[in-house]
């Protein structure tokens, strides 16, 4: 290790405090919604009542003859001036429907935009939206996935035979002969049930075109500033290096702001259509019934296990509901990013995988917070309590049967030729959580609670997930038609302070503080000479976003990356300077000097200062302090943990209440702990929220019964428990920075756990599983049900 590595740890890993909270704290923060534009227009959509529906006709004239109404959209008038929505992950042979900005004859989900109007004011054009008159020709609608396969049911498209999108296979070992030598085949139905992403800050979008230079600028809360750009210059046919894309503050994003939507088309449209401004904000509402939702699998589970406990091979046969178009990335989701990891923590040696991608008429679907991950770690989970009720075995013994052992990393997954994961320290985290729980004297109160009527459960579940795209060629052999690299710029200016340009983006993770950490570690400066700029096209050249838990371990590694390359080339200027051979010079705190001979020194601002003045340059060397890099992650990472819950049951009104949560995370080196431990915090009540009280419902003719925070409960605070976090550290050999990465964790993990805990303390009626959410009607339901069952049997 150089003396450079040796002073390496001086930023990373201290709780600094955020430096954006006190804008947010105090209301200060500046959204898509708060953005000034002179001239500004308003636009509203007009959306489909119907679940399916022929368009006969559209009448806008009663509309456009009101006062302040600017102009009306229809598919007319956009026909041939602007692309189809595309998705860009396609797995396999999956079937690409048609999906215009703007219903050309037909709607297929309730909330699809058949129209837009545009007026001087909000409330002009909302009331516009009443005066347009649509000829409906209501159809029948299919909402559920299993019964959109079925003969007979309706068609959604006419590419699209059966509503099948396309049919996922994978498979690893020797399912077959892994069935034939169990002791048992273990069944579990599940439902992992569609959910809205529920953001602080709904989707907005502000347009304006300059003529004069040629350019639009769009102002929008995206998690993907530069491939929202591509993508609309793509769509609208616009030259990309014409658009710019500026993200200001955004709150909240889970996925959900990742994807390409009509409304965004449509406003930039709009605003060189009609020369001016244009501005849209989406209602709650409209939240809930046109930003893409998301899990919406129903999955059937067969595990093959030895007399002894061993998992020996896992089945699964999946449907996964689409809604009613493709998404940006909506095949990847139940497909490579839930099956690559239905054996979880385990090792097990045979996996046989079938996914069948599906249609229907309802809002479309896609990546929300963990993308898949929850899906699969419910799976093996779920799969997990029922082996062991089956075999009679208590639940945390037959995990640590079956665990990868500490000594078996890289590990490969039933035989993949491709799939490594990294590092990592199962059993460690399994012990503690089981430990911190206080799993065994649980149990013991437990028995003594139920004899006072009350009804205790405890869980302890495992989870892992590989996080942080790229590399580009092995994501476009999976037909992920993104690239995975991610770009740093870290400019170094004349005073010495600097600044890092970073395509990566936050929606409220701390990366401005985060990327402080990074670069001012690296360049051993102080954090508050470290500025961070993203989220803006024109000012950040390249970039890819934010998801999949990539910020730090791909756009955490360009900063890092991009910071020692800066730093080489001052220690060349600084030899110079000091007129010293480069081996010869060392740098710490912000000062080079010469190797034993410490007086012979030269601060970094003064050769940040030598940089531009450009007079005591190495021979050959260019002036200035800069350097960009594209930084190509050769692998992913494999964060996991364990997480415990104890929870009460009132079996008469069927309530659950967390008791406790336990959090044992192995997420790699951690940049700042307390923004960690706030990240687990997050996604824990998320995954608490998907458990215990949301799901989203349809009616069969496609009505969403789900439309407002009245009907879709999100939990208050007062409805999740204290948490427990705590962190193990297993670097990761993939990057530089041995981080995992950690947002989407919590959601992952928690909803096993709870559903587990509360089966637990339902044991006594005969209760296995209940499909999520856990609401008291349906819990109490089940309590009826298994009372019902035994006096049957009495």
């Amino acid at each position: 290790m150089s003396k450079l590595d040796s002073m390496h740890a001086a930023l990373i890993g201290q709780s600094v405090r955020r430096r954006e909270d006190p804008r947010f704290l105090t209301g200060r923060g500046r959204y898509t919604d708060d953005v000034p534009m002179a001239r500004l227009a308003h636009a509203a959509v007009l959306r489909s009542p119907y679940g399916h529906a022929l368009i006969r006709s559209i009448d806008t004239s009663a509309a456009l003859a009101m006062e302040g109404v600017i102009g009306v959209l229809t598919y007319a008038d956009i026909a041939g001036k602007v692309g189809d929505i595309r998705p860009n992950w396609v797995i396999g042979d999956s079937i690409v429907p048609p999906h215009p900005p703007l219903a050309s004859d037909r709607t297929r989900y309730v909330g699809e935009a058949v129209a837009l109007v545009v007026a001087n004011t909000r409330q002009q054009a909302a009331d516009a939206l009443e005066a347009i008159e649509v000829d409906y020709d209501v159809l029948p609608a299919v909402v559920d996935e299993e019964a959109a396969l079925e003969t007979g049911a309706p068609q959604l498209h006419a590419n699209v035979p059966g509503n099948l999108i396309g049919t996922y296979k994978a498979s690893g070992g020797d399912y077959a002969a892994a069935a034939a030598a169990a002791h048992k085949l273990v069944t579990v139905r599940l439902v992992n049930q569609r959910l809205i992403p529920s953001a602080i800050e709904p989707r907005a979008v502000r347009a304006s075109y300059d003529a004069l230079d040629e350019r639009l600028t769009i102002h929008l809360p995206t998690q993907v500033p530069h491939m929202h750009r591509r993508w609309l210059a793509e769509t609208l046919r616009w030259p990309e290096h014409r658009l710019r894309l500026v993200a200001p503050d955004i709150g909240g994003g889970f996925g959900s702001k990742m994807h390409l939507y009509a409304e965004e088309i449509l406003v930039a449209f709009a605003a060189r259509q009609f020369d001016r401004p244009v501005g849209w904000t989406e209602t709650r509402s409209e939240a809930h019934m046109a930003t893409t939702h998301g899990r919406a699998h129903v999955e059937n589970v067969e595990a093959a296990v030895s007399r002894d406990g061993r998992v020996l091979g896992i089945k699964l046969r999946s449907v996964a509901n689409m809604g009613a178009y493709l998404s940006n990335m909506a095949t990847g989701i139940p497909t490579n990013n839930t099956v690559t990891f239905i054996c979880g923590n385990y090792d097990i040696p045979a996996m046989d995988a079938e996914v069948r991608l599906v249609v229907t008429n309802t809002t479309p679907v896609d990546a929300y917070r963990g993308a898949g991950r929850p899906e699969a770690s419910y799976i093996i989970e779920r799969t997990m309590d029922a082996v062991a009720h089956e075999l009679g075995m208590d639940p945390v013994e037959l995990r640590r049967i079956n665990l990868i052992r500490s000594h078996q990393f890289p590990y490969t997954p039933y035989g993949h030729p491709v799939l490594r994961w990294d590092s990592g320290n199962y059993e460690g985290c399994l012990e503690s959580a089981v430990t911190a729980i206080d799993h065994a004297g649980w149990r013991k109160r437990q028995a003594e609670l139920r004899t006072q009527g009350r009804y205790v459960g405890i869980a302890v579940t495992c989870y892992m997930e590989v996080v942080g795209m790229g590399n580009s060629r092995t994501l476009s052999a999976r037909g992920f038609d993104r690239g995975g690299w991610e770009s740093a710029q870290v400019r170094v200016h004349s005073d010495g302070k600097v600044t890092l340009f970073s395509g990566s983006m936050p929606q409220g993770h701390g990366h401005a503080t985060t990327f402080a950490q990074i670069v001012g570690d690296a360049l051993q400066l102080p954090m508050d000479h470290i500025d961070v700029v993203q989220g803006d096209t024109d000012r950040v050249p390249a970039g890819h976003g934010t998801f999949n838990s990539r910020s730090v371990a791909v756009g955490g590694s360009a900063a890092h990356t991009a910071a020692r390359k800066v730093l080489d080339k001052a220690m060349k200027i600084a030899a110079a300077m000091l007129e010293a051979e480069p081996q010869t010079v060392d740098y710490a705190g912000g000062t080079f000097f010469v190797k034993d001979q410490p007086q012979r020194s030269v601060a970094f601002a003064t050769v940040a200062r030598t940089a531009y003045v450009a007079n005591k340059l190495p021979a050959g060397m260019e002036a200035g302090l800069d350097e960009t890099v594209f930084y190509e992650p050769r692998a992913m990472s494999a964060p996991h943990g364990a997480h415990a819950a104890v929870v009460e049951v009132d079996i008469e009104t069927g309530e659950v209440q967390v008791l406790d949560y336990v959090a044992v995370d192995d997420v790699g080196v951690l940049i700042n702990p307390m923004l960690c431990h706030g990240q687990m915090h997050g996604g824990i009540a998320q995954g608490i929220g998907q458990a215990l009280y949301e799901g989203v419902d349809y009616d069969e003719s496609g009505q969403l019964l789900t439309g407002t925070l009245l009907d879709y409960a999100v939990p208050k605070s007062d409805q999740l428990p204290r948490m427990r976090t705590s962190f193990q550290v297993t670097p990761s050999p993939t990057n530089p920075l041995g981080a995992k990465g950690i947002g989407e964790a919590g959601c992952v993990a928690a909803p096993t756990v709870i559903v587990g805990a509360v089966c637990d303390a339902l044991s006594g009626f005969g209760i296995t599983h209940i499909d999520m959410p856990l609401t008291p009607p349906k819990v109490w339901q089940a309590i009826r049900a298994g009372r019902s069952r035994a006096q049957a049997r009495s």
